[in-house]
């Protein structure tokens, strides 16, 4: 019975149809940047200090320059990156007395200095900011600085929690209905943003958003691998997530342009409405049709994909039934991840690995945007080291194999946080050229779990494993704005010796697993402990309708020839 497969090699694998798809789908990829990473620009921490009524009015009697009135009004000021006095703390004295001294206006005050007592800043803050982000507008710093950190954290709880259903979304109604659904409810969510007032209601928006944006990214990477041939599937899944890098480039261009938070998120949302037009732009994936069932509804998709690439479909083909292959089938269970020895730890590092590779990407962004150089240069270098990342991928995986290079990318991207931190400030380009280092490093990371992840379980329990241990990098992602943006008062760089260690051990640790390269995708359990045997060179790929699509931001992108429900096909492996 011929497949799917075998029909797109005569009417055209990725020709004028599938490339139009692949287009309008990946102005999706890009779109779904300033969710992922807007806290760097929403959430942009500017040089504030206490509004100490008085101050300006006694500044401008005396003449003072701005560093005077600083030096002489705030507690311990050191300039950029003071300390938490010089930020959260003000002198309790009364600025709007009379007589005081021009040369020494706490000795004219109070006499010594050094008693001069401190109170926290009753009357607000004063920002040196030409814009406005959250911490502006809600003063979420000093004693509410923590609740930035909530704001990205709601965000990954979404990631989380909608990850669990969206699979059985897509699956159970199809790919272009929960694309449509997810935008419809993105741009609602993104657009609420804009308008409501209070910091509570922006979480809860940003939790939603969180709930329903990933599933609309990966519902698009499903439905553009879905409709290409299998030569080009992992081309299309790579270049799909290339186009997030460049909505990286292109959301850097838009903060810096609207450095106001409200406005940018309008701008960042509005275009999205665009995307509902994908009703009459993109077909439903034909495999999932082939699925349910709904032969009739997928050839007609397929005829109108041959006239497209102004290819004739062989007439043998027009009046075929598709059957799918449930024969076999085994229940997957949560205890065969651990049950035997290989298994179990395969599990443990790949969670490991989900977790630290979402710690230290996040992380480097975040940490990037409150580093003492300028934000959106900084933003801007560090998205351009993901295009080489993808490259020295595509170039090794299948040369060198999947274990050194992934292990390297980790230890590459440790060590370069560790040098990051010991490089002194006064040297900041230096310090940005190691922070993109590492950024580059942890983006291979990031790519190779997930596409190892596949290869490392048995087909019948294969997407259970995914899910279950790339839930860890929405994990991840909830924890990271707490080391970050806690870490920090402590020492600037006190995060990224923490990344060091979580990138130094799990380059360790992926050592421990066996390499993939050449070998056949395990079937059972005991595939899995024998893995170490010698390599075979046919591939036999089952994908069975209870495996749903990966789960993480980047799960989906290195899938290796990713086939749909009932769908399999064999392909020969190179050597």
């Amino acid at each position: 019975m011929p497949t799917l497969d075998d029909i797109l090699e005569n009417v055209g694998e990725f020709d004028r149809f599938q490339k139009q798809t692949f287009f309008v789908l990946c102005l999706l990829s890009a779109a779904f940047t300033p969710v992922y990473v807007g806290v760097v620009f929403f959430g942009f921490i500017p040089e504030h200090r206490c509004f100490s009524p008085g101050v300006a009015e006694l500044s401008q009697r005396c003449g003072w320059s701005l560093e005077e009135q600083l030096n002489h009004t705030v507690p311990e000021w050191g300039g950029h990156g003071g300390d938490f006095s010089s930020r959260c703390r003000r002198y309790e004295v009364d600025w709007n007395a009379t007589g005081i001294s021009c040369t020494d206006p706490l000795g004219s005050l109070v006499g010594n200095r050094s008693t001069v007592p401190l109170g926290p800043c009753r009357d607000g803050w004063v920002y040196d900011s030409p814009g406005t982000s959250l911490v502006t507008e809600f003063n979420l710093v000093c004693e509410d600085s923590w609740k930035l950190d909530l704001f990205q954290s709601a965000v990954n709880a979404g990631f989380f929690i909608g990850s669990i259903n969206i699979g059985y979304i897509a699956d159970r109604f199809g790919r272009k209905f929960c694309l449509l659904n997810t935008i419809l409810a993105n741009i609602v969510c993104g657009i609420l943003l804009v308008f409501v007032p209070t910091y509570l209601w922006i979480v809860i928006l940003r939790f939603l958003q969180g709930l329903v944006s990933k599933g609309c990214w990966t519902a698009g990477y499903i439905l553009v691998t879905e409709v290409v041939g299998p030569k080009y599937r992992r081309t299309v899944g790579i270049l799909y997530q290339t186009a997030f890098s460049v909505g990286l480039l292109v959301f850097d261009a838009i903060a810096y342009a609207i450095p106001h938070w409200r406005w940018l998120q309008l701008t960042v949302t509005l275009p999205s409405c665009f995307f509902l037009l994908y009703y009459w732009c993109l077909p439903e994936s034909p495999r999932w049709l082939i699925s349910q069932g709904k032969n009739d509804k997928a050839m007609k998709i397929i005829s109108d994909m041959a006239k497209k690439n102004q290819k004739k479909m062989p007439s043998h083909f027009e009046d075929i039934n598709f059957e799918e292959e449930d024969g076999g089938k085994q229940s997957p269970s949560f205890i065969d991840l651990v049950r035997t020895p290989q298994m179990r730890k395969n599990t443990f590092i790949l969670m490991y690995n989900w977790f630290t590779s979402s710690v230290l990407y996040q992380g480097l962004i975040m940490h990037m945007g409150i580093a003492a150089g300028n934000m959106y240069l900084d933003f801007l270098y560090s998205a351009l080291v993901e295009f080489p990342a993808a490259f020295i991928i595509i170039v090794t995986i299948d040369r060198v194999g999947r274990r050194y290079p992934w292990a390297v990318a980790n230890l590459v991207a440790g060590a370069a946080c560790l040098v990051t931190a010991l490089i002194p400030e006064d040297i900041h380009w230096l310090k940005v050229i190691a922070a993109c280092i590492g950024r580059m490093g942890i983006t291979m990371a990031f790519e190779m779990v997930c596409f190892v992840n596949t290869e490392l379980y048995p087909t019948y329990i294969r997407n259970l494993g995914v899910m279950v241990c790339s839930s860890l990098c929405d994990v991840g992602g909830v924890i990271v704005p707490f080391i970050v943006y806690r870490l920090v008062e402590i020492w600037h760089d006190l995060p990224l010796i923490v990344f060091t260690v979580l990138g130094l051990f799990a380059g360790g640790l992926v050592l421990l697993l066996p390499e993939t390269k050449g070998r056949v995708l395990p079937e059972t359990v005991e595939d899995v402990e024998n893995f170490h045997g010698t390599s075979v060179f046919w591939l036999h790929i089952s994908f069975s309708k209870s495996e749903q699509p990966l789960q993480c931001l980047w799960s989906s992108a290195l899938i290796p020839e990713a086939a749909p429900a009932g769908v399999s096909h064999a392909r020969r492996r190179k050597h």
